[in-house]
């Protein structure tokens, strides 16, 4: 199992204020790192300094269109279907993140619940 380095404080505080402003989705931790749930399924979250979406496949192929973003792999040569690291420009910007956010709950709510 590869070890998980831990997020700075900085990128912590950015999630915990952008968390705050969406209120619908549950603070859980995944991987040992925060992450937003809808409906028991996991939406979004911080891995290390990357923050992470769920997406539909053609909102996927859009976030991976974009520069910088790149499949989420948790382990190396590993990547999960579905997701995507956003950029830093994106995470550093409210609109463009909450944009992103918007699309990753969605996906989320569409899925069976989970208990």
């Amino acid at each position: 199992m590869p070890k998980f380095e831990k997020p700075s404080l900085a990128v912590v505080a950015r999630f915990d204020v952008v968390a705050a402003r969406h209120p619908q989705a549950e603070r859980r931790q995944m991987f040992g790192y925060r992450a937003l749930f809808i409906g028991g399924n996991y939406a979004t979250g911080l891995f290390a300094e990357t923050w992470v979406v769920r997406l539909a496949p053609t909102d996927l192929a859009e976030a991976l269109a974009l520069p910088d973003a790149a499949p989420f792999s948790p382990m190396p040569g590993r990547a999960m279907s579905g997701w995507a690291t956003l950029p830093a420009d994106v995470v550093a910007d409210d609109s463009a993140l909450d944009a992103w956010l918007t699309r990753a709950f969605a996906f989320a709510a569409s899925l069976p619940a989970k208990g």
